[in-house]
């Protein structure tokens, strides 16, 4: 536990030492003396990016000082609860220092966040490769992963939309996932996924391999993007149900197409077809910005990952149930054994070790 502690303390120091504590202070004093000048409300524009930069700066500060109190009250209770030789408070000691730790990491994670998108929502698309039936089942167990993962971390989740498989599993599905850094945390996950095990779908029992593609897109404000209704072709179709009596019977579900992009994008999450259009407009209008950023940027991955052939070769990260278990990134090498944890949504120490790879201190 001492060393535990210790950990945490050099996390904590170090994070404070990259957020530069002093400056933030400083910072925070500054805005707040601009604020309350006169006419500081005559350039809206400008003063309303002010007061965002302060909310941002006032939640980083209260982040740490509640970090620093949370670790002095640990330090504290294990202190007096081995002078004590007390089972219970070393039992609640070593609770708070595990919670300390995770908050530790999701703080840390945020302050890798620094792109114009990542504090924000997003999409989550999954869609099926190569394997078939397998490739399906893949992507329905993908979307369970993702969605215990989201609200793991007290994210609003809701299944926009989805395309059952023919015998089993989803060809597609995608989230809307809401709450803070969403985009930040899952923008690492967009990539290929490969599964590797004995197929439940094969009478002889043999191992098989399928991929499922994610794609990670920010949602923008509407008013980020202007389309033409003439380049929009709109469909309604009746929901995806088990059947029988169930089975939907209005025909409620809208797809749009944006003709100049070939870019489709459905709903049927609501009863009503009008929510179902609001949401798609929603999702249209996020993947055309993606696309948009993408062009200025000219490089595929810089908002939704690198789009390539779902399957051999293009893997992110991979599954294998079979003839071992091992979970391993390929960017990162990261591995983890414990396979059951990972499909259940333990999947923040592969986010982790990806932005802390990829947007280091040094090249931050």
């Amino acid at each position: 536990m001492e060393d535990r502690l210790q950990e945490a303390r050099d996390r904590l120091t170090r994070l404070e030492r990259r957020m530069n504590l002093t400056a933030l202070r400083e910072l925070s004093g500054e805005i707040e003396r601009e604020m309350a000048q006169p006419g500081f409300w005559d350039d809206r524009a400008h003063a309303q990016g002010r007061a965002q930069e302060l909310e941002r700066t006032k939640e980083a500060l209260q982040a740490l000082d509640q970090l620093s109190e949370a670790l002095d009250e640990a330090e504290t209770m294990w202190h007096l609860a081995q002078e004590e030789e007390n089972a219970e408070a070393k039992e609640e000691a070593e609770q708070m220092v595990a919670a300390l730790e995770r908050r530790l990491e999701q703080v840390t994670l945020q302050v890798f966040m620094s792109g114009p998108y990542d504090r924000g929502d997003c999409f989550l698309s999954l869609n099926a490769g190569a394997g078939g039936t397998d490739a399906q089942d893949w992507t329905e167990m993908l979307l369970r992963l993702y969605t215990r993962f989201a609200e793991r971390q007290g994210y609003k989740v809701q299944l926009v939309d989805e395309t059952p498989g023919e015998e089993a599993g989803l060809k597609s599905a995608t989230l809307e996932i809401r709450g803070p850094f969403a985009y930040g945390t899952l923008r690492p996950e967009s990539g290929v996924h490969r599964l590797v095990r004995i197929s439940p779908f094969d009478s002889q029992h043999r191992r098989h391999t399928s991929f499922a593609s994610i794609t990670v897109i920010p949602i923008v404000e509407e008013e980020e993007l202007d389309i033409s209704p003439d380049d929009l072709k709109l469909e309604s179709f009746r929901a995806g149900g088990p059947g029988g009596q169930h089975m939907q019977k209005n025909e409620t579900a809208v797809r749009i197409t944006h003709l100049p992009t070939g870019v489709t994008v459905a709903c049927q999450s609501e009863r009503s077809q009008n929510q179902n259009k609001i949401n798609a407009m929603r999702m249209l209008k996020a993947r055309l910005h993606a696309l948009l950023e993408q062009e200025r940027a000219r490089k595929l991955e810089e908002l939704t990952g690198e789009l390539t052939d779902i399957e051999w070769g293009h893997q992110i990260r991979s599954y294998v149930l079979q003839p071992y278990q091992m979970v391993k990134d390929h960017r990162t090498g990261m591995e983890v054994g414990n396979v059951q944890a990972v499909l259940d949504g333990d999947i923040l120490s592969f986010i982790w070790a990806w932005l802390e790879q990829s947007e280091s201190p040094e090249t931050a």
